[in-house]
């Protein structure tokens, strides 16, 4: 499957998507940035070199391309005035300094970047030099980047996350035993002070959080110190390890029948898919996540469809991610023009998700404007793998 599309994106790398011919209509130029491993793929006599062998780290990348593939099908359709380039983050004949230092680049007027922590700043820089917005769709952090209102963070970062979850415990168990379990760690010390923090802030009640650390060798013995025969108790996972998540889940799912709990994980649980086997059989699992596609969307059935029908797979989080954000904030584009940066957190032309793009400042006595960050979670509830809520 993946192979006929990397053929496609060869040209697309190469070429500019052209749409609408009127020359009399402004038009808008777009950059699309993603992980593509083309000159990996293929030696110089274009010929793919790993025969029938597909690397599974060319799939977020090309993924996130064909879902950009098909809303520039469906821009193209309504005559959109784009000019959409495709550049490879992998390419060692166009590197992306290169790329962002070219006459072309200087005429973009958007940037949508499937990126990683190194390719962030210059990204960064780039849009704050041409005063462009620069949709970061994929990169749960702002690595430091300050005083930026081009610089735009779909994923939220882990401070969002645990204000999110602590949220989420204060209207629905207020009244539950709250235990935060752990492991020793930077970024468990990060999301434990998050916690810690936004408890101090909070307009509401404050939530009796009990933290508990967990050395390696902990069993469901050490868990059950900390529940509640008479009374659910909240377990939050402050961990990003999944088997950690999975090891106290099983855990857990193993006491269900004396002790009333809900799991509460980190957002990266969308990944796994063990929740469904019988050892976490009746256990209640919850965790946040920015991204959430509803069964009933009638676009990402018809992505669904097309995907079946001629790769006979299923698309990938990156393709629907690829789509909305070229459909959505294409349309943005074309609407506002120059005047995009001021309007990137306006609720229209939603796709699958509700953004809630807001600022983001540095200091409440002075504050700068760092950049803007996706503030709006969707909190998920599964039991045996179903999904059974949505808040």
């Amino acid at each position: 499957m993946f192979r006929k599309i990397l053929g496609l994106v060869l040209l697309a790398v190469f070429h500019t998507a052209v749409f609408a011919q009127d020359s009399a209509s402004k038009r808008y130029q777009v950059a699309v940035f993603t992980p593509l491993y083309l000159d990996s793929a293929f030696d110089a006599g274009m010929n793919y070199r790993y025969e029938k062998y597909f690397p599974k780290f060319f799939n977020p990348g090309l993924e996130f391309y064909e879902g950009v593939q098909l809303a520039l099908d469906s821009l193209e359709k309504e005559g959109a005035q784009l000019d959409v380039f495709v550049y490879d983050l992998r390419s060692t004949t166009q590197p992306l300094q290169q790329v962002l230092e070219s006459e072309q680049f200087k005429e973009t007027d958007l940037i949508l970047a499937h990126i990683n922590n190194t390719e962030l700043w210059p990204l960064a820089e780039a849009a704050a030099r041409q005063k462009i917005p620069f949709i970061n769709v994929n990169f749960p952090n702002d690595a430091g980047i300050t005083n930026n209102p081009y610089f735009v963070i779909l994923n939220s970062r882990l401070e969002t996350h645990s204000q999110g979850i602590y949220r989420y415990l204060q209207r629905q168990h207020a009244l539950s035993n709250i235990v935060v379990f752990r492991k020793k760690g930077a970024q468990e010390d990060r999301l434990q002070a998050a916690f810690e923090n936004y408890g101090k802030t909070t307009a509401s009640v404050p939530l009796k959080m009990k933290f508990v650390t967990l050395n390696d060798d902990f069993d469901s013995t050490q868990l059950m110190q900390h529940l509640n025969p008479d009374r659910m108790t909240a377990c939050v996972i402050a961990s990003f390890d999944l088997n950690f998540g999975l090891t106290i889940s099983q855990q857990l799912a193993s006491l269900i029948n004396e002790y009333p709990v809900t799991v509460v994980g980190m957002p990266n649980w969308d990944m796994i898919n063990e929740f469904s086997k019988p050892e976490y059989k009746n256990l209640e699992i919850v965790y946040g996540t920015p991204f959430y596609i509803a069964n009933t969307n009638v676009v990402a059935n018809n992505i669904q469809d097309h995907f079946k029908h001629r790769f006979y797979s299923r698309p990938s989080d990156m393709v629907y991610r690829g789509y909305e954000t070229m459909l959505r904030f294409g349309k943005l584009l074309l609407l506002h023009g120059s005047n995009l940066s001021s309007s990137i957190g306006e609720k229209k032309f939603i796709v699958f998700n509700d953004f809630d793009i807001q600022p983001v400042f540095n200091n409440k006595d002075n504050p700068t404007l760092d950049f803007f960050e996706n503030k709006k979670l969707y909190f998920i509830k599964k039991v045996n793998g179903a999904v059974t809520g949505i808040y």
